[in-house]
């Protein structure tokens, strides 16, 4: 029996061996062997309900931080579509989007409602859904600052409402349940004119296009930064440098030039080539400057 034929019916799309590489930002890997596509909150409950227990369940965003491995991903991977989960809405200081809007998007929705801390979104690329499992942030501000509440799913399709505290954030991660998959979230700022926030933000675009690769095939930071009293205060990008990898390059994969702890797809990269290059990357900074780098780039699925 094929893996589809066991799964509950759904409102959304249900699609077999679809692939995955056009939905990342590096534009490698294999196809999930299903991927669903979630009418709406109730459509992706039910789903979660009845679908068999055995069968692996696994949410994906944009793919702006993210590698699928050649070989694909095995079981079901969600895409929430902004269709379903798309919609930002404000009330007072406080304005609610679904898991699939762009950060950028609800950072400028905030701005123009004059409402303030929620411009580092502008530089943050990905979605909500991802920010709330990674605690993205950049300049100096995390999800953890401006987050009320949000809601997910677990794999038996039980809904959840969590509070700030109860994501227990720390640097690029959260201690919620792995099998939860966001659907909305709350965050609250302060007030300010449009204009100013908006000011605010296009330094932000500016400082991002003068310093990263963003035209390019990259996925973000490709580590987190090191810790401070290890590296001696030095980010990754740094200790990176000084261990001679700017430029240094695997098949098709590359460390940027212009800010090298951005991997890029140079145009013919396989997964396994951003893969090989990451490792080569962290064993060598150990090796030559005794710094511990870990991923902040998630990788799935089986290599090929």
């Amino acid at each position: 029996m094929n893996l589809i034929d066991r799964l509950p019916p759904v409102r959304g799309k249900l699609e077999t061996q679809v692939p995955l590489a056009p939905f990342t930002w590096f534009r490698v890997g294999g196809p999930a062997e299903v991927l669903f596509q979630p009418a709406d909150e109730a459509d992706l409950a039910h789903f979660l309900a009845a679908c068999p227990s055995d069968i692996p369940v696994m949410a994906v965003g944009v793919g702006s931080n993210l590698i699928v491995r050649d070989g694909g991903v095995p079981g079901v991977v969600i895409r929430l579509s902004p269709r379903g989960f798309g919609q930002i809405s404000v009330n007072g200081l406080e304005i609610t989007a679904g898991a699939a809007c762009l950060d950028a998007s609800v950072a400028k929705k905030a701005a123009e409602a004059g409402i303030a801390g929620l411009e580092f979104y502008r530089g943050v690329p990905g979605t909500i859904g991802g920010a709330l499992r990674m605690n993205a942030g950049c300049y100096d501000s995390e999800t953890k600052d401006v987050l009320v509440s949000c809601v997910a799913y677990d794999r038996a399709g039980i809904r959840h409402v969590l509070s700030v505290a109860d994501m227990g954030f720390s640097y690029r991660s959260t201690q919620a349940p792995a099998d939860l998959i966001f659907v909305s979230a709350t965050f609250a700022g302060t007030a300010d004119s449009p204009q100013a926030i908006l000011a605010r933000m296009d330094a932000i675009t500016q400082k991002r296009e003068q310093s990263q690769p963003i035209r390019e095939k990259t996925g973000g930071s490709t580590f987190k930064n090191p810790d401070p009293v290890q590296s001696g205060g030095r980010k990754s990008w740094a200790v990176i440098d000084a261990a001679g990898l700017r430029g240094y390059q695997i098949g098709g994969a590359q460390m940027s030039e212009k800010h090298c702890n951005f991997m890029i797809n140079t145009g013919t990269a396989t997964a396994a080539d951003l893969e090989a290059l990451g490792d080569h990357v962290i064993a060598t900074v150990k090796a030559s400057q005794g710094v511990d780098l870990h991923w902040e780039i998630k990788r799935i699925g089986v290599k090929a």
